[in-house]
Formats: C-alpha cells, structure tokens, sequence
C-alpha cells in the first residue's frame, strides 16, 4: 500500500508531518511518499532510523499557504497537494494526506480524481466524540450549497463508513435540524427528511444540535455550511473549556488538590475530544482516497491518518458506497 503525504501542509511545519509518517511506516510497514520541498525533506529524515522503512521523496518547489483561495490549485502546479495528488491519478500511490489548505485539497481531489459514479457532491466526514462513543459528521464544509439527494447521498455514504470503518452494524441517521418535528426546518431539511424515510436506511428522523454529542445518532447529515458551522463552535468550546480550567485551578488551593485526584478524569475528556486521536476526515465520494487533517495536527494525528487510510483501502469503502449509491 502507498500513500502520498503532502509534507509542506499544516501549522506545525512539515518536522512534525514527517514525524507521524515515519512513525506509522514504521509500525504498519506502507509505502509512503513525502511531497514537498526535498531539500528541507532530506534534511529533516537525516535525523531519523530509516532503516527497513519504504519512505520516498517526490519533489514539489511550491505550497499552497493556508490563507490562499483554492484557484491557487490551478496557479501552482508544481505545489506539495498537487503533485501529492498527482501520484494518486497516475496510480503510483492508493491514497493522499493532507493537513494544508482545504479548499486546495479538495480542489485537487475534486478536479483530478474525479467523484466515483453515481456520486454527485463528495462529502467531509468527520468525527465526533459522543457521550457513547463516536459519531460521524458530513458534511463538515465540502458543500455551502446543497440539494435534497445530495444529503440523501451524504446519509448513504455517512452509513457506509460508520459500518466498514467504525465497526456500527446498522448506524442511526439523524438528519441536523432546528427541531425533531417532521414538519420543522427550511425546505432543504424538509424535502430530505422525505428521501430519508424512505431510503431503506436506519433513519430516525431529524436531530437537533443539543444532540450531537448525546450518542442518540451514528450518523449526522447536514449542508457543508451548517457542518462547519457546528464543528467550528465546537472545536471553540472545547478549547474555552480547557483554558478555563487551566486560568481557574490554579487561584485556590483546594482546587489544585481536587484537580489532582481529578487528574486522569480529565486526562480522558482530553483525549475524547483531541482530534489527533481520529486521524483524519474522508473526501466520500473521491474516485480515490483523500484524508484531509486539521491543520494543527501534530505527529500522532498524521499517523493515525495513516491508520485510517489503509482501514480505508482495506475494507474497500469506495466500492460499498458505489455499488449502494446505484442500487438506491
């Protein structure tokens, strides 16, 4: 198995991308491809044991910063996420990671992979920690606008994934709404929740945001506006909740002391809702394998991306959601 990561994306700077590739060629024995800058590349795999590892240099002069357009897709040709890409249409690598620019990745998936048939709108899945366990989000920002089958795809795409990779045999659908009433929402919702119930899914009906992260819904459909919404807000009050308690602790005594006997209470909220514990989030719907990381992901997410792409190309995703796409 070989997969393309583009070394020049994220915030953290490619040492920490070449950290968590090296570290899951390491451990799971793939081929991997370091896209980017080869002097910079070469230099830093200097300090590493290299030795048993398939790890390769493709060169690629320019980047894609994280606050440029995605046009510059089509500017830059010679960029880490292009070329990254690159490998994938011409079959020399099975999937690409990136925690650069979105928008340039999912340009560069959209444009050069193509969407797999039967698939209009590729879809952002990511992952949310529930009260339960884990749920799965999409779309989370591939899609400002969008159409009732289109979420009817998102929903069938979304089930699929939960079943061949987070282990859910028959995964609850909830449709994002401003209420659990079928007659609530706007028309988009509406004309949805009609496909969905009667789509042959597990559909329970429309879940409100209080709901997702109850474990009530597997699966949480929505618009690519209203998901990056809600995962935004999200990533936002957990990080006001960590810095509370990192502000507030430390002014009386008794709370340091019950933060100690607290401690690995919250040692496991932290890891619940670090990003760096899921990897990665799908492009569904990609004539291929996108992962696309949060920018600042550190080495342990970049490996765990990893993980999550050969459990991707292993259980063969893409052709359950191609074969149930043109069944419904």
């Amino acid at each position: 198995m070989k997969i393309a990561v583009d070394a020049m994306g994220g915030d953290f700077g490619h040492c920490v991308l070449l950290d968590g590739a090296i570290q899951a060629a390491r451990k799971w024995e793939v081929e991997i491809f370091l896209v980017g800058d080869q002097d910079l590349i070469n230099l830093e795999l200097g300090n590493h044991n290299l030795q048993g590892l398939k790890i390769y240099v493709k060169h690629a002069p320019e980047v894609i910063e994280m606050d440029e357009s995605a046009s510059a897709f089509r500017k830059k040709r010679g960029s880490s996420i292009r070329v990254a890409t690159e490998l994938v249409k011409r079959g020399e690598a099975d999937a690409v990671i990136s925690a650069g620019n979105t928008g340039a990745a999912m340009a560069s998936a959209k444009i050069l992979l193509g969407s797999l048939k039967g698939v209009e709108r590729p879809a952002i899945a990511t992952i949310l920690p529930t009260i339960k366990g884990i749920a799965l989000l999409l779309d989370a920002g591939a899609n400002v606008d969008c159409k009732p089958h289109h979420l009817f795809q998102f929903a069938v795409m979304g089930s699929i994934y939960s079943k061949d990779i987070l282990g859910i045999e028959n995964p609850k659908v909830g449709l994002l709404n401003i209420g659990e009433e079928e007659s609530k929402g706007n028309v988009l919702t509406k004309e949805t929740f009609k496909r969905l119930k009667n789509g042959g899914l597990n559909f329970i009906g429309n879940v409100e945001g209080k709901d997702l992260y109850s474990g009530k819904v597997d699966v949480v459909v929505c618009d690519g506006f209203t998901g990056n919404i809600a995962l935004k807000i999200s990533e936002s009050v957990a990080e006001m909740i960590s810095k509370y308690f990192q502000q507030e602790i430390p002014k009386k005594f008794l709370w340091k002391l019950g933060y100690l006997m607290m401690k690995p209470c919250f040692k496991n909220f932290k890891k619940m809702v670090d990003y760096d514990e899921y990897g990665g989030a799908p492009l569904l719907g990609i004539n291929g394998v996108c992962i696309i990381c949060h920018g600042r992901s550190g080495a342990k997410a970049i490996k765990n991306a990893i993980r999550v792409t050969t459990d991707f190309i292993q259980r063969k995703v893409n052709n359950h959601i191609q074969k149930s796409l043109t069944l419904s």
